[in-house]
């Protein structure tokens, strides 16, 4: 199963071609299991263009599995630790949403297709992150 990050979605409504769109077009060809999370919902609908663009991409996104963190504070408070761990490892969060998302992988055992070099960075601190 797969967490599928903003930075792939947007590449590929955009139809740029790059690594991650094709590894996220192979996902939809194989059928495998994928989903966003509320904040990769928000940053998306964000990037709509126009009230005709934003109610096309809500319509999409609304079909996805969305998923979410489990645990209440204990999940923010475990997020907050993925800031805390890269900051202590000299490793540079440029956003929060960005371990809110790390958390959601980390908790529903998901694998993040990513196109944005903070989740690398922090892949390499949080050992528990891991890449699709």
């Amino acid at each position: 199963m797969v967490l599928v990050d903003t930075s792939v979605l947007i590449d590929f409504l955009r139809g740029r071609q790059n690594e991650t769109t094709q590894k996220f077009d192979d996902l939809l060809s194989s059928r495998l299991p994928f989903g966003i999370n509320a904040y990769i919902y928000q940053e998306v609908l964000q990037g709509a263009a126009s009230e005709s663009d934003f109610q096309k991409l809500k319509k999409y996104l609304d079909t996805q599995t969305i998923y979410a963190l489990a645990r209440g504070l204990a999940s923010y408070a475990e997020a907050a630790r993925i800031y805390f761990r890269c900051r202590a490892a000299g490793v540079s969060v440029r956003s929060t949403v960005d371990c809110l998302i790390c958390q959601t992988a980390i908790e529903n055992h998901l694998s993040l297709l990513h196109h944005d070099t903070d989740f690398t960075r922090i892949a390499q601190v949080v050992k528990e992150l891991k890449i699709f």
